[in-house]
């Protein structure tokens, strides 16, 4: 057993966690590796997306045992259950899904194959579906945090976003393996941490801190080089290390890897992964705490360290963020290749003619044209838009991309009838059409707030009920101030605040003076941008205005830009709304999720002063 994981909660002076999943599919390396080489306390997965719920929802509707992450149970657990328990290692996830009790089940036989004792505790409470009913009834009504549209008629799932107090319940009554459903990525960390140092619900700069642990560590391998803009600086990618957290009583905390492991631990690896999937960085809400991440400070230590302190916290909001996923007609997508001359022409050609008959053929039969499509040429930087590089629009060989959206499901099934056909019709060289491309559901995410009063969080261990208690809110205690959330950064610097020599300026790619990394959260994306060195920071200020960002990716962001900014790492974050094309389960783009956002950002020009290159 680890000697830490043996030593009471208030003696403990240092946890290490280990973040082994950051989505379900992410590689089954994570797991084996810091159990077997982390030294770990504590070992965190990360399972659930919007879109995930819904699969999962589904899986439940066709067989009621199903509807949990079975890569947690079949995968991850298989192969280090036994070294767990042997270690004294403590488990955290939300593999449960919508099922956290039939994960729990599962994972109990698996350890009566394997012949080990396991306590599991399993946390519910998220699943808001029995409420919805009189949801739809409620003063005020409900309404989407982005749109303001009201709670569609058919809902799939919805679950509240829940946070650390269960799980820290859960594991103070003993038991080694926390599964819960919905809850936010960071808490499976927080909980842990909340557990181990014995810190309290109102312990708002820890819990931010802790937070900030846990955000570090949710996305696996993006805080160990993973995505890192220097790609070709992070060695061995085949044998990349998985994240450590080596938290303290204090609420800092150390970033490293698994010894002999891949990767690259350093601070802007750390600072792209604290930007990821964050709005205001001085008002991160999350259920436990108000972050204010603003003056985090993220300094080297040795090779493979990275110290990060700073986090600042207040009392959270008094509600809970609810995700719910419904239905929204069909969508499809299909490809082909061109190959040859002109291959870019050719494909887009294509694309264009396949639409125009499949709408010609819905009119004979009386049904609406495709109500949404996207023609995209994989290889010619569509994603860019106006932005392309001319000269691949010469390239020889292209892929095309045809996707649609349709309420009527047979309008879809004809258009991917109609794509093979291209093949022997019209340009020459195409090929790669394979089989006939399937129609699914188009399921997109309805997030609204939900009183936290209407929430009623349950551990349940052993067969016993373990006692949860509510998280303090502003609400609660008015005498605790709450910071007021910066919104825009400073004016920006002119010209004059530069070099003596106005006149010499240079101009390159953002690349060349920051990093940068894209998230996404329903239909917004964030790009969070770091600057390669601290002097350059007015030069981005003043050249990042809202005005360019907005005029650069208007191809792609038709709402509005809002910028804030990171002193402590240089930064700053720009919040893109309507920027994904309806969100990540229902845009029609190739890149639904905008993680190459941020790379595209990074293409655009902005002038410094030549003298400070």
């Amino acid at each position: 057993m680890n000697s830490a994981s043996a030593t009471p909660a208030h003696v403990r002076k240092t946890v290490r966690i280990g973040g082994a999943s950051g989505f379900w599919g992410d590689s089954a390396v994570g797991a084996p590796q810091l159990v077997r080489k982390g030294q770990v306390d504590f070992l965190v997965f990360d399972y659930l997306a919007e879109l995930t719920m819904s699969i999962l929802a589904g899986a439940r509707l066709k067989n009621p045992t199903m509807g949990y992450a079975t890569d947690f149970v079949d995968v991850a657990m298989r192969s280090v259950l036994m070294d767990v328990v042997k270690q004294g290692i403590r488990v955290v996830s939300n593999a449960g899904g919508v099922n956290p009790q039939g994960c729990a089940d599962a994972l109990r036989a698996l350890a009566t194959e394997l012949g080990v004792d396991i306590d599991i505790a399993v946390v519910t409470g998220d699943d808001v579906m029995p409420q919805l009913t009189a949801l739809r009834a409620a003063e005020p009504p409900v309404q989407e945090l982005q749109s303001g549209a009201p709670l569609p008629a058919k809902v799939l799932t919805a679950n509240a976003y829940l946070g650390a107090l269960p799980i820290k319940a859960a594991l103070d009554a003993g038991a080694q393996i926390v599964i819960t459903g919905r809850c936010v990525d960071s808490a499976v960390t927080l909980g842990a941490l909340m557990h181990a140092f014995n810190w309290s619900a109102s312990d708002y700069d820890l819990l931010s801190a802790g937070s900030l642990a846990g955000h570090i560590l949710e996305c696996g391998c993006q805080a160990t080089g993973g995505l890192h803009t220097d790609w070709q600086d992070v060695p061995d990618w085949a044998h990349i290390g998985y994240p450590i957290a080596e938290c303290h009583k204090d609420g800092s905390f150390t970033v490293t890897k698994p010894p002999g492991t891949g990767g690259l631990i350093a601070p802007q690896c750390v600072a792209e992964q604290l930007l990821y999937e964050i709005h205001d960085p001085a008002a991160y809400l999350l259920p436990d705490v108000r972050c204010d991440w603003r003056d985090v400070r993220i300094e080297r230590g040795d090779r493979d360290h990275v110290r990060v302190s700073g986090a600042r916290g207040s009392a959270p909001p008094h509600s809970y963020k609810v995700s719910a996923t419904y239905m929204d007609g069909f969508k499809t997508s299909a490809q082909l290749t061109v190959i040859g001359f002109d291959a870019v022409a050719k494909a887009r050609r294509t694309g264009e003619a396949i639409v125009e008959r499949v709408n010609d053929m819905l009119a004979a039969l009386a049904i609406p044209a495709l109500a949404a499509t996207e023609i995209e040429v994989i290889g010619a930087e569509s994603a860019y838009g106006p932005h392309a590089q001319r000269a691949l629009s010469s390239a020889r060989e292209a892929v095309l991309r045809i996707t649609a959206w349709h309420p009527d499901k047979a309008a879809l099934q004809l258009l991917t009838r109609e794509v093979a056909p291209a093949g022997t019709s019209w340009a020459p060289g195409t090929t790669g059409a394979g089989g006939r491309a399937s129609v699914s559901p188009s399921i997109r995410q309805y997030a609204f707030l939900l009183d936290k009063a209407l929430i009623s969080a349950a551990v349940q261990r052993n067969g016993r009920t373990v006692a949860v208690g509510q998280p303090p809110t502003e609400t609660d205690h008015p005498d605790i101030a709450t910071p007021v959330a910066v919104t825009s950064a400073p004016m920006p610097l002119t010209e004059h605040a530069f070099a003596a020599d106005e006149c010499d300026w240079t101009e390159v790619p953002l690349i060349r003076l920051a990093w940068a990394r894209s998230g996404d959260k329903g239909d917004i994306s964030n790009i969070g941008v770091v600057a390669r060195r601290a002097e350059w920071v007015p030069a981005l200020r003043a050249e990042l205005t809202t005005t360019r960002v907005a005029n650069y990716l208007a191809h792609l962001v038709k709402g509005r830009v809002t910028r804030y900014e990171l002193p402590g790492i240089h930064a700053f974050n720009f919040v893109c709304e309507q920027a994904l094309g309806g969100g990540g389960m229902a845009s029609l783009r190739n890149d639904p999720l905008g993680k190459g956002m941020a790379q595209i950002l990074l293409s655009m020009p902005v002038r410094v002063p030549t003298a400070s290159l």
